[in-house]
């Protein structure tokens, strides 16, 4: 009797708990990952390529997500979680690392062959220019703001070695692909920070930010996210180049 009520408890706190976090990877992954079997697309034949890029650009964001966790400059709402953790990370934010990239390199993929990989073309120098700028003009100006000085930075500095060491040639098609995937990222990323819902998933301090949101969005996240997948880029075509 006393283990068939403990079961049935733990069935009932199963049922209880608000699996978000968990619902918004799996339904970033499942699509992209159906459809890569589709015998136009055949995406999985480049899982060689891409699952060592997911892995190798989880090991630089799963490292940082653990310090700025311990740095409390951002954290995890228990109420949308399992409570399984990765040191201080929650499975799920271990997860995200692999459900978006890998919706990301699926789209990427797909637009490079489906759409002229000459789309944005002539205009990826003047936009890597303006990234340039920016994003190091805004680093270095707010240096005692962590979250938004290790974003731009880091940001600056892999694009100007990608456009300036590396000299690739893909950056265009990048951008194209970035421009397309802001629209469910700003659905995904607003509902982990609170749009919709009564409490974020993901809170942040914002002492270490600019304060600035879209909707309820750091704008840093923008910027962080095209970090996470350029270097998730990088590494993938690279791999493919190289094979």
């Amino acid at each position: 009797m006393g283990a068939a009520v403990l079961f049935q408890r733990s069935i009932q706190k199963v049922r209880s708990m608000n699996l978000l976090y968990f619902y918004i990877n799996i339904g970033a992954f499942i699509i992209p990952f159906l459809f890569s079997f589709h015998p136009q697309i055949q995406f999985y034949k480049k899982w060689k390529f891409v699952f060592p890029a997911i892995f190798l650009t989880a090991i630089v964001f799963i490292a940082w997500d653990i310090y700025f966790t311990e740095l409390k400059i951002w954290g995890f709402n228990p109420a949308y979680i399992f409570g399984i953790y990765f040191y201080q990370l929650p499975l799920e934010e271990v997860l995200f690392f692999v459900a978006i990239p890998y919706a990301s390199l699926f789209t990427y993929y797909c637009f490079s062959v489906f759409i002229n990989k000459q789309v944005l073309k002539v205009y990826e120098k003047y936009i890597t220019l303006f990234l340039l700028f920016f994003c190091s003009f805004i680093g270095l100006l707010f240096y005692n703001k962590l979250y938004t000085f290790s974003t731009f930075i880091s940001l600056t500095i892999l694009l100007a070695s990608l456009k300036y060491i590396f000299n690739v040639n893909w950056l265009n098609r990048f951008y194209f692909t970035f421009l397309i995937i802001l629209i469910p990222f700003t659905i995904v990323n607003g509902i982990l920070t609170g749009t919709g819902i009564n409490q974020p998933v993901v809170w942040y301090n914002d002492h270490e930010n600019l304060g600035l949101r879209i909707l309820t969005i750091p704008v840093e996240d923008v910027f962080y996210g095209m970090f996470l997948l350029l270097l998730n880029t990088s590494f993938y075509e690279y791999f493919s180049r190289n094979k």
